[in-house]
């Protein structure tokens, strides 16, 4: 039963990671980790996301922006390791209220002020990537931080979700070796829940494709937003 909870949990999530850009560790992380030691958690989890990635870029192979994934990457790489290596050591519900507060205040602010954005600069982006890979790598939900700055580009949904996913790829590749170099292992989960997971991770990523195609441009940073501020309530509050 357990087994069966964690597959249909990463299905939901998956899809819903896939929709948004991020979600999956948000929504996995936080729940397994009532179960499994939180490490461990974050290797499962971690390597579930990794998957999701490519199947991000496989799904929205149409659409890139390689100047962000570079800027983003290029931070988020050497970021994502180090904290990689700290993961369980700072307070989690402290740094977590932050990120929650975060989400809360930039969504409030851009739905008072619908026509401001983050300025789309370099710095920006190298910002965005050393913030993302270091709650990627701390506590696996960096997603909700990447999409929080990749909105300021008012990206193609297509271009939005494969970069997303690239610049995932590379912090998610950094933050797992982190893990395995710091000596967390997978102990409680089995390896083949982990097999498990990756293929219920695809299918979730194929129903989201699908969901995705039906969605108007104008209306996918709405959703994007709204993604964010149930997030950011839930790190805040719960």
């Amino acid at each position: 039963m357990e087994n069966l909870f964690v597959l249909i949990l990463t299905l939901i999530a998956s899809t819903v990671g896939t929709i948004t850009g991020f979600g999956t560790s948000t929504i996995l992380v936080p729940t397994l980790s009532l179960q499994y030691p939180l490490t461990e958690t974050l290797l499962f989890v971690g390597v579930v996301h990794w998957f999701g990635d490519i199947w991000k870029m496989v799904f929205f192979k149409k659409g890139a922006n390689w100047k962000l994934i570079f800027l983003f990457g290029f931070t988020g790489i050497i970021v994502s390791y180090i904290s990689a290596r700290l993961a369980g050591i700072f307070p989690e519900d402290i740094l977590q209220k932050m990120l929650g507060g975060v989400l809360l205040a930039y969504v409030t602010f851009i739905k008072i002020n619908p026509k401001w954005k983050l300025p789309k600069t370099n710095t920006n982006a190298l910002i965005g990537g050393g913030m993302s890979g270091f709650f990627s790598g701390l506590f696996g939900v960096g997603g909700a931080v990447r999409s929080t700055f990749l909105t300021a580009y008012n990206l193609d949904k297509a271009v939005f979700l494969f970069t997303s996913g690239a610049i995932g790829l590379l912090i998610d590749s950094s933050r797992l070796a982190g893990y395995v170099s710091g000596g967390i292992k997978l102990t409680n989960y089995s390896f083949p829940t982990l097999i498990a997971a990756v293929i219920v991770s695809l299918v979730g990523a194929y129903t989201a494709k699908q969901v995705v195609n039906k969605i108007p441009q104008e209306k996918f940073r709405m959703i994007i937003a709204i993604a964010l501020f149930i997030v950011g309530i839930r790190y805040l509050f719960f």
